[in-house]
């Protein structure tokens, strides 16, 4: 369910017996309240409602985020028209047909983040999305939600005009003075957007605009097309006040001082200031007010900053030559040369006096909590990955793995997303990565084939994060299980993990050689079906002969051995053989080798290992 928190409150309608059959059970996979009418049977965590849907879905409309129906797409409509009122505003609307064939982005599809769900459901119920939206179609970004994931809070504009430019793949001319540019690195090669300056200056023939920035820009009043802006909080605001200060003064200082100098309130990314006034009530209702983070820094701390304007008065008062300055670039974790503003004082003879200072940080505040879903994939195959991991999947902000596993997951991405790519050595560097984009405040999926903590990248990033003196709760961290690769490969020859089993990697790169050997000896000697993974390479090749030839030590030459490479992909190749006979066949690291014990036989091209039950 903490996949679909993002969404909270979610109302799900369902009037008939079908209907509340079909949902039902996806409620309680997602944390959804089920609606119905009081003439069906009452279930359990089910909202009972009496009189007209019609005048009940008026009453419940602001209270939810979220509404999915399980009633005709046309009569959504007709009850759903008169509620409806703006865009940035409306709730999402998903329509699923009573047998649960399909899901329908009806409403919503950006700023409700209707698409987003609808594919997440979809993998949820193993059902066909239905998003008819132009962006979507085109593997764009929403523009009136490109920013969402970077914190980025949107500024004037006309964002239908400039929406519908998009979906019509006219050229948009994109100028971008701050945050992130991730977005712009896993665009589709045919996106519309010219970046080819740093300024417009009418050289591109575009017809619409799109400025990223700190300031409030007065849109080139003399270009005649759309335009929007967003606003990344890349600003942070030194205070220092009187105690007593209001906040009503607080409020009038930062608008005059953004006002002075061309900045957007929207790009404020925090406020900072001296731990002293930590308490100021002014300071701490217009943090609350607005949900802006309040920094605070020690004297000792500031007074090591250096700063334009020190104060003798302030040094005497406080202990520090500085507040609003040390504290803006304390906050900014800026040199002193990336003050924006330098303190500005503002009096009032009722409402105290306050300092401002203004500092950018390189670096925008996402406002979020990081994740790190730590995702297997299985063995290849789409159908054989877990719904929660194909909703995680869809769901995070970025995607990171090694390239193969990426291709194989592509149809579970959804636009906008990130995603990064590297060869299969470079598993510290995803996951220091990893970990990065997660402290950032970014959602992470990290990839593995078959289960992510067997040979996988799960207990690589947990390693990682320890040394980072991780608290163990932020960032995030959930594990998805998936189907590892002997029990992939077991499940193509039948059932020879019946009994006890051990699984053991021939790979050296990890771990000495001189381990490995006795492992390999102890599994052979007491018996245990095992599973061999990564056998041999092209330049490692004793391993395997090595392996067979202490196996044959205990075991008959005779007992069954499967070969399965690539199990469950299109280049799916299945051997049973025997332990004398199966170096005979080729062997590579896409190939995982199951050697049976001493009761494991083969049956009419099955390989079968008793568990003891006759």
């Amino acid at each position: 369910m903490s996949l679909f928190k993002l969404f909270y409150p979610i109302a799900v309608i369902a009037t008939t017996p079908q209907a509340i059959k079909t949902l039902h059970p996806l409620c309680q996979q997602i944390g959804a309240t089920l609606h119905i009418p009081s003439h069906q049977t009452s279930l359990d965590n089910a909202q009972v409602y009496q009189g007209s849907l019609k005048d009940y879905l008026a009453s419940i409309w602001s209270q939810n985020k979220v509404f999915i129906f399980g009633l005709a797409t046309g009569a959504v409509v007709r009850l759903i028209s008169h509620l409806l009122q703006d865009k940035s505003s409306d709730p999402a609307v998903l329509v699923i047909d009573s047998t649960g064939n399909f899901v329908i982005s009806l409403c919503g599809g950006h700023q409700g983040r209707a698409d987003h769900l609808t594919q997440l459901i979809a993998h949820q119920l193993d059902i066909t999305p239905v998003i008819t939206g132009a962006t979507n179609n085109l593997d764009l970004p929403g523009i009136d939600i490109l920013g969402l994931p970077f914190g980025w809070r949107k500024g004037e504009g006309n964002w239908t005009a400039v929406s519908s430019i998009i979906s019509r793949g006219e050229t948009i001319q994109v100028i971008q003075e701050v945050g992130s540019t991730l977005w712009q690195k896993y665009l589709p090669s045919n996106h519309p957007f010219s970046f080819e300056f740093s300024k417009f200056n009418g050289d591109v023939k575009c017809q619409g605009l799109i400025l990223i920035s700190a300031t409030k820009t007065q849109f080139y009043s003399d270009l005649h097309f759309p335009k929007v802006q967003w606003h990344p909080r890349i600003l942070w605001v030194g205070i220092g006040c009187v105690k007593g200060t209001s906040e009503s003064l607080i409020e009038k200082a930062i608008f005059e001082v953004f006002q002075q100098n061309n900045l957007a309130i929207e790009a404020i990314a925090g406020i900072a200031t001296i731990d002293i006034k930590s308490n100021e009530i002014g300071l701490v209702e217009y943090c609350k007010k607005r949900q802006l983070p309040l920094k605070i820094f020690s004297a000792n701390f500031l007074k090591k900053i250096k700063v334009p304007n020190p104060s003798i008065i302030v040094q005497q008062e406080v202990d520090t030559p500085s507040v609003a300055e040390a504290s803006a670039i304390s906050a900014a974790d800026s040199y002193p040369n990336s003050l924006l503003v330098s303190k500005k004082i503002i009096k009032s003879k009722d409402e105290g006096a306050v300092t401002i200072a203004v500092a950018q940080s390189s670096l925008e505040y996402t406002g979020r909590i990081g994740k790190l879903y730590l995702i297997g994939t299985g063995p290849g195959s789409l159908a054989q990955i877990t719904p929660a991991a194909k909703t995680a999947i869809t769901q995070a902000d970025v995607i990171i793995g090694y390239s193969l596993y990426l291709d194989l997951i592509k149809p579970l991405r959804r636009p906008g997303q990130v995603v990064e790519a590297s060869p299969i050595t470079r598993e510290k560097q995803r996951a220091i990565r990893a970990i990065e984009l997660a402290k950032w405040g970014l959602t992470v999926a990290v990839v593995s084939s078959g289960d992510s903590g067997i040979y996988g990248m799960a207990g690589l990033v947990l390693e990682e994060l320890q040394k980072k003196d991780w608290d163990g709760k932020i960032p995030q961290v959930e594990v998805f299980p998936g189907i590892t690769a002997v029990q992939a490969s077991a499940s193509r020859v039948g059932a020879p993990l019946m009994h006890d089993f051990c699984a053991i990697s021939l790979s050296d790169l990890l771990t000495p050689w001189e381990v490995i050997e006795k492992r390999l000896v102890a599994a052979a000697k007491e018996d245990f079906v095992t599973a061999i993974y990564n056998p041999q390479s092209r330049t490692r090749t004793q391993q395997i002969i090595y392996t067979q030839e202490v196996f044959l030590k205990y075991r008959n030459p005779k007992t069954p051995v499967a070969l399965v490479r690539a199990a469950y992909r299109p280049d799916e190749k299945i051997i049973l053989t025997s332990l004398k006979e199966m170096l005979n066949f080729t062997i590579d690291m896409l190939t995982t080798v199951i050697i049976g014990n001493s009761s494991t036989h083969s049956h009419g091209g099955w390989m079968i290992t008793p568990r003891g039950y006759d």
